[in-house]
């Protein structure tokens, strides 16, 4: 049943074979790659306009110049990591650059930043745009949390059944995303240029305004950035790309860029002309198509767009996620499970985990995008600062033809970087705190598992000098619960191996018992020793596992090796087990981690 359900969902496994045909073109790495940057527009130029409304809606008008920084920002992180794609073609953007040019412990802040980010990308996405729909229609508003996690669910699903489909599936929805935004926009343009929107609405370019100051401007410029959120993730999944797969890389996120940059400032512009404020319940976006259509079709369409590119935007954290993880756990970082492809070629473990991880983000913060937000973009920032400053170290090291010019944007983007961090530190240390606390426990967690993986490997090799003793002989412990098919099956295996003693031990809970017991053994199995143990306190593990101690110790001082054989039957129907007390598991679980000891199931399958 397990196999077909997962089939439905999943879809038939994949060959290996197969793996070259799960690459992807420019034109849908575009749509599953940029979406996380592209639907950023739909909040970002919202978060400039709530820190500007604490001095005054005629402070509106700083969103233009503040809109040209971001824009000058997403320009040098564009060119930086279109260098960062051709220097590292194998992927792991921010990681494997921070860890190559500036040690171990910046890479593992990097890599563990971005990890953090990408749940932070399916949680906020997720959230703006079931805000989106909510907008649309409040009566929904209580069921922001259920609407999200239903989301997350439909993406982890559509991502395990692979990058080709999921990729097929979600290109649409995005296209018609920037063609609602191209439509609105241009709407939007010509009524400003045609007069129809009233100059009394804004207020003019370079009006003086009292209580602004440098500092609530950068707080601004910094909120305003969460925009550029997104753009390190095409350097991330290099290895999505059909090949040339740098070069397809570049193009794609040279037009995500572009992409990007017309739309964030067209969203920007029309919500300072039309004087839009932000609301609680109602997004930027939402007022400027109510304004520019009304509540007419065109409306509902670009609302339902913008949720959707706003909750596909999350694939982009499955897109990238998983190939981040590989990377860190090609180093003994993070478990070697998320090296694992699943049934349909994609990494299966990474896909699970990010979805887990996201819906209990998401119950943490009730959906409510505007707490994630902050966190999300130092978890971005963190590790753009990181890449840039990688990037330098490289070009000063390394001083290739045109090093100049590439230092010079590496430059630029480290120290923007780095200020839109210090930013958000500064002035919403209440919402960002939690990083100074996890990313260090990210980084000692990575260390202790590389750490483990190496004394793992130490132990194992073949090479070390530990020497095993040599094994003279074999007594076999055999628990029995009473005579059965079960017990005779297991010593007819324990017997066909000719141990040099087999002793079969019953726990008994009554002394009676214990009499009956010895008394119909020694008539079934003469030639095999019984050893009955008394259980004062009606437990079989405490007496056995003494016994078995017991034996142990007495055995390794002669060279002999001890095996525990435990009988179990299997019942014809898997749910039958409950039905049963399972005390051959729980043996087996407790004598696993005891030394010297050797165990043994064998298994009896009922028919019936």
């Amino acid at each position: 049943m397990f196999t077909s359900i997962k089939r439905f969902l999943i879809g038939r496994p994949l060959k290996s074979t197969a793996l070259g045909e799960q690459k992807i073109n420019k034109t849908k790495a575009l749509a599953i790659l940029s979406s996380d940057a592209l639907s950023s527009v739909a909040y970002g130029p919202e978060q400039i306009l709530i820190v500007l409304i604490t001095v005054g809606a005629a402070a509106f008008w700083y969103s233009i110049p503040i809109a040209v920084g971001v824009l000058f920002l997403l320009t040098a992180l564009i060119l930086s990591y279109r260098q960062i794609i051709y220097a590292y073609p194998h992927g792991g953007g921010a990681y494997v650059v921070s860890k190559t040019n500036l040690g171990v412990n910046p890479g593992l802040i990097a890599g563990g930043s971005l990890l953090v980010d990408y749940i932070l990308t399916v949680a906020v996405s997720v959230s703006a745009g079931t805000d989106a729909i909510t907008s649309a229609f409040p009566a929904l508003h209580d069921f922001n949390v259920e609407i999200a996690i239903v989301f997350v669910i439909f993406l982890t699903l559509l991502n395990l059944r692979g990058v080709t489909e999921s990729a097929s599936i979600l290109a649409y929805p995005v296209y018609l995303f920037v063609l609602a935004l191209f439509i609105l926009i241009a709407v939007g343009i010509y009524k400003i240029l045609t007069g129809d929107v009233s100059q009394s609405l804004h207020t003019p370019i370079g009006t003086p305004v009292a209580g602004i100051s440098l500092f609530i401007l950068l707080r601004a410029f910094a909120s305003g950035s969460s925009a550029l959120t997104g753009v390190e993730a095409i350097s991330n999944a290099i290895p999505n790309f059909k090949e040339p797969a740098p070069v397809n890389a570049a193009r794609t996120l040279m037009m995500m860029g572009a992409l990007l940059a017309i739309l964030f400032s067209g969203i920007v512009t029309l919500a300072y002309f039309y004087g839009i404020v932000p609301k609680a319940e109602v997004t930027v976006v939402s007022q400027i198509a109510e304004e520019t259509f009304g509540r007419n079709f065109m409306y509902f369409f670009i609302q339902g767009t913008t949720a959707l590119i706003l909750i596909l935007a999350a694939n982009t954290g499955y897109s990238a996620f998983p190939l981040l993880a590989v990377n860190l756990a090609k180093d003994k970082f993070i478990p070697r499970m998320f090296l694992v492809r699943g049934d349909r070629l994609g990494y299966s473990n990474g896909i699970i985990i990010l979805g887990l991880a996201s819906i209990l983000l998401i119950i943490a913060f009730h959906a409510e995008t505007e707490h994630l937000i902050p966190l999300y973009a130092v978890g971005v920032f963190v590790p753009f600062t990181l890449s840039q400053s990688g990037m330098m170290v490289k070009w000063l090291r390394e001083k290739p033809v045109g090093w100049v010019s590439k230092f010079i944007i590496n430059t630029t983007g480290a120290l923007i970087s780095f200020i839109v961090t210090i930013m958000f530190f500064l002035t919403k240390f209440s919402q960002v705190w939690s990083i100074l606390i996890f990313l260090p426990i990210i980084v000692l967690i990575f260390h202790r598992i590389k750490k483990h993986y190496d004394a793992v490997g130490d132990q194992l090799r073949l090479t070390t000098c530990e020497v095993s003793p040599d094994i003279k002989g074999n007594v076999m412990i055999l628990p029995v619960a009473g005579m059965t098919h079960v017990v005779e099956n297991s010593l007819k295996y324990a017997k066909s191996l000719n141990p040099d003693q087999i002793i079969a031990v019953y726990v008994a809970f009554e002394r009676e018992d214990e009499r009956k017991f010895e008394e119909k053994w020694n008539e079934w199995q003469p030639d095999v020793r019984l050893v009955t143990l008394h259980s004062h306190y009606r437990s079989i593990l405490g007496p056995l596992t003494k016994f078995v101690d017991t034996v142990a110790h007495k055995a390794k001082e002669g060279d002999y090796q001890v095996t525990v054989v435990i009988p179990q039957f299997i019942p014809k129907k898997g749910w039958h087990n409950i039905l049963h007390n399972q005390s051959s598991l729980l043996i087996r679980a407790y004598l696993l981690y005891k030394r010297d000891i050797v165990i043994s199931t064998v298994p009896y399958h009922l028919k019936k």
